[in-house]
């Protein structure tokens, strides 16, 4: 059963499917704010990748959002690139 706190959190949400969109899209900004804090803190070159890997991903997801302006996506996708480029530097070696 539900707890009365994630009722009251589900009620909150907008109905208008753009709305949604739009809130979805802020809640991924915000995780991958921490995503990137998570980053800077991590020392293991295995779990860097992998952040970067993420970080990467949801910044090419928030660049086709149509929520945000065409100057943020456009800093979203330039963040993507940068992103999988620190990728590339801790992919481990094959």
């Amino acid at each position: 059963m539900p707890s009365p706190q994630s009722a009251s959190s589900v009620s909150s949400l907008p109905s208008n499917p753009a709305a949604q969109l739009a809130a979805a899209s802020r809640a991924l900004w915000s995780a991958t704010l921490s995503l990137m804090t998570a980053f800077m803190q991590m020392q293991a070159p295995a779990h860097r990748y992998l952040l970067a890997r993420r970080i990467a991903r949801n910044f090419e997801t928030l660049a086709a959002q149509e929520c945000f302006d065409s100057g943020c996506r456009g800093s979203f996708g330039r963040l993507a690139l940068r992103w999988q480029r620190q990728a590339e530097q801790f992919a481990p070696a094959h």
